[in-house]
């Protein structure tokens, strides 16, 4: 019997695939438990349509993070922190006082987990922090520290 995977099975198959699988098996665990349904005409029409819809969202999704891209990258973030000798700060900037600072001053939304530092930034000046804004898209930041007066 032919089935629509709804769900990922081990072993089986993933979600959106038609496959045929043992009549038995079908009817009495797969259509039962919610995990596919009979892949008749409606059934596989129905998948397309989503199938089509899903690649318009991320041809969209995908828009928007390069639009976002080229808005980051003209911008500067300023932020001031306590230093010592040579630039050195005391403590270091973080991913999350970079997002937040995006947030209060460009009202653009950034999750922390996005901003790709290997490390905290420990010295004065301009550093230049990625952002994976999409799968392929990354941004580059420019993130001025400045003394604390």
């Amino acid at each position: 019997m032919k089935v629509i995977f709804l769900k990922d099975v081990k072993g089986k198959g993933k979600k959106g695939e038609v496959k045929n699988v043992a009549d038995g098996y079908a009817q009495n665990f797969l259509i039962k438990q919610g995990l596919a349904v009979e892949a008749n005409n409606g059934a596989v029409s129905t998948l397309n349509a989503q199938k089509k819809k899903e690649e318009k969202l991320a041809i969209e999704e995908l828009n928007q993070a390069k639009q976002l891209k080229e808005q980051i990258e003209k911008l500067t973030i300023e932020l001031q922190a306590k230093s010592g000798e040579g630039g050195r700060l005391f403590g270091s900037i973080t991913s999350k006082q970079i997002a937040d600072e995006l947030n209060k001053k460009h009202n653009i939304k950034v999750d922390k987990r996005k901003i790709e530092m290997e490390d905290a930034i420990r010295s004065l000046g301009v550093t230049k922090v990625p952002l994976k804004l999409h799968q392929e898209v990354t941004a580059t930041l420019n993130v001025h520290v400045k003394e604390l007066n």
